[in-house]
């Protein structure tokens, strides 16, 4: 970025500083707007956190937040880590955090957990002269607005820092799992190394894990890329989230899954009734998108699942292979990518006070409770500003 763009940047924001500050708004709104920082608007952190594959965390905005959340994440991790595998360690920390002699742990010790560079980390974000939600905004305007860099963040700009962002905290557990797994510390892992998680281990074998074999051999060395038998990083990243793998034999090994599981006669292969009863809602949004109205089958009631199905069964034999379902194994597990847009989408739509598909710096100084929504704990608002909140958390 060049210096002339710098100072047209910091000469926009001081002015957008000026003109907001001086707006006729109401105090409370005023405050609102300028990071929340009021008696009824509160930053938060999570306090809780789901380690389990099945659901999707909203991606966090700002790096700084994200920061402080990945540290209290480590923290618990590491604290379910001791005492689903070595509980006489839990046992032993337990005693030396109550003084050895029974008495209960301090107010708050595990819901507020410390931070390395603050006593507390949400005193900090609560702290206007250490984190101004506005001043915030403004320094990463720029850092989101690069493809180009023409004064508005776009949709698939926005798309990008969510994955980013997401990339960062995806291979952090990967790398905290490695960590974990590598026993000999060579920077691989062997498939004597790994052991499911304690989530899998204690399900029966009916349970989500080991119905779908995601946890078994076939699936490790489907993630073996260069078939040496071990593990690198990324290879282990993709065993860990397959859906978002450009390893071939990896995406191949998901749609072969997916026959495993939705193949109720157990002929290998899937019919239009196993498809229609099954597949068909999960992959809707893909129908939706390739609707063909003039399609001789539209009109039947089952006319938008035998058009899809028609269009992915491509030797015409009536079943779909697992070669045939790669079209759609994206909507049948949604990548990174996908709730990136979908978080970037709903984004622009709540702050796009001028609805051109883009936010100008203004724009979001004007609406930060939508970048910043998932730590704003507000007692007055029973309403969650993120619509998508609870699908995440």
């Amino acid at each position: 970025m060049g210096k002339a763009s710098v100072i047209l940047y910091i000469t926009v924001g001081i002015l957008v500083l000026f003109l907001v500050s001086y707006s006729p708004k109401k105090k409370s709104d005023h405050d609102h707007h300028h990071g929340g920082h009021n008696q009824h608007h509160r930053l938060k952190l999570r306090s809780s956190f789901n380690f389990k594959p099945t659901r999707h965390d909203p991606i966090p905005f700002d790096p700084l937040v994200a920061d402080m959340e990945r540290r209290r994440e480590d923290k618990e991790w590491e604290r379910q880590y001791i005492e689903h595998s070595h509980p006489e360690l839990a046992s032993h920390s337990q005693k030396a955090d109550t003084g050895g002699g029974g008495h209960d742990p301090a107010p708050g010790h595990e819901s507020q957990p410390e931070w390395e560079d603050f006593m507390d980390a949400e005193d900090y974000l609560n702290d206007e002269a250490k984190f101004n939600v506005t001043d915030r905004l403004i320094s990463l305007f720029p850092k989101i607005d690069v493809s180009p860099e023409d004064g508005f963040v776009t949709e698939s700009e926005l798309t990008e820092w969510n994955m980013q962002s997401s990339a960062k905290e995806v291979m952090h557990r990967t790398q905290r799992d490695m960590d974990v797994h590598d026993r000999n510390k060579d920077g691989f892992i062997s498939f004597p190394e790994y052991e499911p998680p304690s989530w899998v281990r204690n399900s029966d074998n009916n349970s989500f894990g080991y119905d779908m074999g995601w946890w078994k051999e076939e699936h490790f060395n489907a993630s073996d890329a260069n078939g040496d038998g071990l593990l690198n990083l990324t290879e282990f990243n993709d065993f860990l989230h397959p859906a978002d793998t450009k390893n071939p034999k990896l995406l191949l090994w998901l749609c072969k899954e997916e026959v495993r599981e939705r193949d109720s006669d157990k002929d290998g292969k899937i019919s239009f009734e196993e498809f229609f009863h099954g597949l068909f809602d999960t992959v809707r949004s893909y129908e939706e998108d390739n609707i063909n109205s003039t399609h001789p089958y539209h009109d039947l009631p089952e006319g938008p699942a035998k058009q899809l199905f028609a269009q992915l069964d491509k030797d015409d034999d009536g079943y779909l292979s697992d070669v045939e379902l790669l079209p759609v194994i994206n909507k049948i597990h949604p990548t990174e990518h996908y709730y990136a847009k979908q978080q970037a989408d709903y984004i622009i739509s709540q702050a796009d006070s001028d609805k051109d598909g883009r936010l100008a710096l203004a724009e979001m100084i004007e609406h930060p409770y939508v970048f910043y929504s998932a730590i704003f704990d507000s007692e007055d608002d029973t309403d969650d500003d993120y619509g998508y909140h609870d699908e995440f958390r």
